[in-house]
Parts: C-alpha cells; sequence; structure tokens
C-alpha cells in the first residue's frame, strides 16, 4: 500500500515539532482535530483559525482517519498540558 498524499498538509522540520501541518500556517492537524472531538462542526473549527479552509479542515480529518493513534495521543497531551 502506499501513502497518502495530502494537498494541504505538510510536515516542516523544526515547526511543531516536525508534526504535520496545515501548509502555509503553524497550526497542527492535532490542534483542528481537537476542536472537532471535542464538538466543533468544522465551521466553528473555520471560525476559531481564521484563514483555515473548510477544505483544509476536511483534509485534517481526512489524516486523522489515517494516523488517528498518533493524533489521538497529540490532543490528549494538549488536553493535559497546563494553561499559561
Amino acid at each position: 500500500m502506499t501513502a497518502a498524499a495530502y494537498r494541504h498538509l505538510v510536515r516542516v522540520p523544526g515547526v511543531r515539532g516536525g508534526r504535520t501541518i496545515i501548509e502555509g500556517t503553524r497550526l497542527g492537524v492535532h490542534d483542528v482535530v481537537g476542536l472537532i472531538v471535542n464538538g466543533a462542526t468544522v465551521d466553528e473549527a473555520c471560525r476559531s483559525f481564521p484563514g483555515i479552509t473548510r477544505a483544509q479542515v476536511f483534509e485534517c480529518l481526512s489524516y486523522y482517519e489515517d494516523h488517528r493513534a498518533e493524533i489521538d495521543d497529540l490532543v490528549a497531551g494538549q488536553m493535559q498540558a497546563p494553561m499559561p
């Protein structure tokens, strides 16, 4: 099986720890997915992160389906992190 290609997602060494982000941003897939799994809609995610599109949110969800364990761990870590 070949690896899936994601049109809007990239990994950039040194950005967000090399985790997958939305291209042209510093926004991690796990940031978007964290909102969605906690009850936000796609449109609410777009409003929470101005400048991202519905297509980018849906691609984050597609990535999540393909990498669920990785993203679940990152989201869980965010939920446990102390607020500044």
